[in-house]
């Protein structure tokens, strides 16, 4: 009997020590549910808020692209400005003669036939020197010198005293003018019949023409300055 008891005992504390134990391992399973839940709901609006700042990024990062294209597409139109600019202000200057130029062409040396005679006879036909200017413009010349003084619009070739005056520069014979143009063209133009080479050889000037492939001539060396012409803005 007391056996009995005894075992009745024994199954009645396992029993108690068995629902204790279960209901224990269920609290921890509930703590621990409701916890992966919490973290589960965190790290969900976690990745949420990166997705949202990935795509806000990702907005700017277009954005940008998007301005830089900008800039650069801008910057190309700049550049073909200036480019064309840079190109109208080299065109200018080769018109107005501020820069140095070769080509084919050709050369004119005038001298006097008979040196030793008592007048000079440069100093009573100085005009003459305009008229072989003129017939080599005429005849398309692109740039002209004499004795390497550049011809541009303001170039004056006028007697003064015993010499001849370029550039504001004295001259004595002989003198020798360089065209840049076809060389056929320009020689063809100062040997027309009753034209300037023969006007000058009446006069006793000694006329060399002589074509060249390639002429060099000299940019225009004064500072051209402007005090009442103005250019006009429309």
């Amino acid at each position: 009997m007391k056996s009995l008891k005894g075992q009745l005992s024994i199954g009645i504390v396992c029993l108690a020590l068995g629902l204790m134990l279960a209901l224990q391992f269920r609290n921890v399973q509930n703590y621990g549910g409701i916890m992966s839940v919490q973290r589960a709901q965190e790290l969900a609006t976690e990745l949420k808020q990166v997705k949202g700042q990935r795509d806000s990024l990702q907005q700017k990062v277009r954005e940008y692209e998007s301005r830089i294209l900008q800039y650069e597409e801008s910057a190309a139109k700049v550049s073909s400005v200036a480019e064309d600019m840079k190109k109208d202000l080299e065109k200018a200057r080769l018109l107005a003669g501020l820069t140095d130029v070769e080509g084919p062409g050709i050369t004119v040396t005038l001298t006097e036939a008979q040196p030793n005679q008592e007048f000079n006879v440069f100093y009573i036909h100085y005009d003459k020197l305009l008229r072989v200017v003129n017939e080599l413009n005429s005849a398309g010349a692109e740039a002209i010198s004499i004795n390497e003084q550049r011809v541009i619009a303001m170039t004056e070739i006028r007697l003064a005293g015993s010499h001849i005056n370029i550039n504001y520069q004295r001259f004595a014979p002989p003198f020798v003018f360089k065209a840049i143009g076809d060389p056929q063209t320009l020689e063809a133009a100062l040997k027309l019949k009753g034209g300037i080479a023969e006007e000058l050889e009446f006069y006793g000037i000694s006329v060399t023409i002589k074509r060249e492939q390639e002429v060099f001539i000299p940019r225009y060396s004064k500072v051209l300055e402007f005090k009442y012409a103005k250019p006009v803005i429309k």
